[in-house]
């Protein structure tokens, strides 16, 4: 066996813990590149203002702190356009009227020395030649045989990297290595380097230009070269770049060619996503962005506009906006004393009545003028609006603690106060709607439903509960005939702190009757005549310096039930 048989296994490869010499020529690749990306350049923070902050980077970006590709072995097979070099082993295998196997190197001269044969000329030989080289030099010696001749192994060779790359100079690769192996090596061009204009110089001649792209956005490789002891690959100067935002399958920064439209960026980026609406592209550019900003594109009228330097191309997503619901079927919920408790699809123009019929009906023991009926909007509605009422409780909480500032009670009266703040803060609207509706109907009213409406139907209220600065909180047994005022004598009457005039009731509708109603109620006399329905809850508020500030700034009725908190709001503020 020729020296080197032990490194046919692999190229570069270490065998039996030693270090062989193919390993000391890769030593170049062994020191570690940048750990990080480099840092994104003006137009690339340029595309990531315009995607919301979401960075955007150059497409063809290596990760950042990715493991260096590991050194390969050699492919099982030599192409023929293989050129051999110094430092190449062959094989040569003999039968007939002799037999000989053999494994030599090419030497400093260009010679693989076959035994009892002599030298045979090979380096620059292409792979395709080897065979009838070594035959013809056979020929000379020996008589009737068979001969196998292969390359083994091939050895590294020294290239040049330069222009835009992060090391430029000599390096050596593995034999066999591709212009597109030796940039993976690379990490790479560099920030400024072109990734599809790199140049494979050879004998100061170029001999292709090599696209990146091809093969990063298609998986060609047609005009992935070999490459040679010597070789130069240039990375030129990154050219023109648009940036492509939004619904596609692969949002980046493109580098272009003269010539490419939007037809083919969209190739580039893969295409749209499912999401994306077909029919249409937003594009700003660069000297627009002052003047009329971005326009829309048809598609797929416009899809051969010229890409121009510095555009921004953004495809829109159908489902990131809001769809009209005018001609939507509407998918609502009905639980409660239902026949048929569940989810259901209806049509259009379906109201709250249709989503009871849905459902079979109310049951028996249904309680219609309760009914609950909790929509998506309208808690977005109350969310926005019960925030900005807590923001003006606290603004007033703190004007009130500056007025009673050196007051004895002045710290016990705040503390109290915010504690009830929080309280109120741990609730949160529930998007509850109050029904038009009498206590004895035996029917909802035709109220349009919207996409996610959720119907509850309680079962028949039998209590009306008493709540707040009374002696006997509770819940009594209702009677068709008492009043509001007889529940609150049950209860003991209110107490000597509490504010009488501001107590109020909730009905189990949701709508709430309070003694301080303008137009409506002269006196508590007026609101103890009113009669008593099933699910009623009567509260009488407190009248305390501890929280005058509340009730100066927000009625309890506003705070509580304009915003949807309902009645376990209220108990927990107790």
């Amino acid at each position: 066996m020729g020296p080197g048989a032990a490194g046919a296994a692999g190229t570069g490869a270490a065998v039996a813990g030693r270090t062989t010499s193919a390993d000391r020529l890769l030593a170049p690749f062994s020191a570690p590149l940048p750990a990080s990306l480099p840092a994104p350049s003006e137009f690339e923070r340029l595309a990531t203002e315009a995607n919301g902050g979401i960075p955007v980077r150059r497409f063809g970006m290596l990760s950042a702190g990715a493991d260096r590709p590991a050194l390969q072995d050699a492919p099982a097979r030599v192409p023929p356009s293989y050129v051999l070099q110094v430092g190449d082993e062959i094989s040569v295998t003999l039968w007939g009227s002799v037999d000989a196997d053999w494994r030599v190197r090419i030497d400093r001269s260009g010679r693989a020395v076959l035994p009892r044969v002599g030298p045979v000329p090979l380096a620059g030989a292409t792979a395709a030649e080897l065979d009838s080289r070594v035959r013809a030099r056979l020929d000379r010696v020996f008589r009737g045989f068979e001969a196998s001749v292969a390359v083994t192994e091939v050895s590294p060779m020294r290239v040049y990297l330069t222009g835009f790359v992060e090391r430029p100079g000599e390096v050596v690769v593995p034999g066999l290595t591709t212009i597109a192996q030796a940039l993976a090596l690379a990490q790479g061009p560099s920030a400024g380097g072109s990734w599809r204009r790199i140049r494979l110089v050879r004998d100061n001649r170029t001999e292709s230009v090599f696209d990146l792209y091809g093969l990063l956005a298609s998986g060609s490789k047609r005009d992935d070269r070999l490459l040679q002891p010597g070789d130069v690959l240039h990375i030129e100067a990154a050219g023109p770049q648009v940036a492509l935002l939004g619904s596609v399958n692969r949002p980046a920064v493109f580098e272009f060619l003269p010539g490419d439209t939007v037809a083919d960026l969209l190739r580039m980026a893969g295409g749209l996503s499912t999401v994306a609406a077909r029919d249409r592209l937003q594009l700003e550019r660069l000297d627009n962005r002052i003047g009329i900003g971005a326009v829309q594109l048809a598609l797929p009228q416009d899809a051969g506009t010229p890409l121009s330097d510095g555009d921004v191309l953004r495809a829109v997503s159908l489902v990131d906006t809001a769809l009209p619901a005018l001609g939507r079927n509407k998918r609502v919920r009905v639980d409660g004393e239902v026949q048929r408790p569940g989810d259901y699809l209806l049509p259009p123009q379906a109201t709250l009545a249709d989503a009871l019929a849905a459902a079979g009906g109310a049951t028996a023991q249904a309680f219609l003028y309760g009914s609950e009926l909790r929509r998506e909007s309208v808690r977005q509605l109350q969310e926005l609006n019960f925030e900005r009422a807590l923001q003006e409780a606290e603004a007033e909480l703190a004007r009130a603690a500056a007025a009673r500032a050196g007051r004895e009670d002045a710290a016990a009266g705040e503390a109290v106060a915010r504690q009830l703040v929080n309280r109120m803060r741990a609730r949160r609207p529930e998007g509850r709607m109050v029904l038009d509706i009498t206590a004895d109907a035996t029917a909802l009213p035709a109220v349009p439903l919207e996409d996610q409406d959720q119907l509850r139907v309680p079962g028949r209220s039998r209590s009306v509960g008493v709540y707040g600065s009374v002696y006997n909180v509770g819940s009594f047994v209702h009677d068709t005939s008492r009043r509001l005022g007889d529940y609150l004598q049950r209860a003991g009457g209110p107490t000597a702190a509490a504010d009488y005039p501001g107590v109020f009731v909730v009905r189990a509708n949701g709508s709430v009757l309070s003694a301080r109603q303008a137009g409506r109620w002269t006196g508590t006399e007026r609101f103890e005549a009113e009669p008593a329905l099933p699910g009623d809850t009567v509260f009488v508020p407190e009248l305390s310096d501890k929280t005058t500030w509340l009730q100066a700034s927000k009625d309890w009725t506003q705070i509580l039930y304009q915003f949807g908190l309902g009645i376990a709001g209220l108990r927990a503020l107790r």
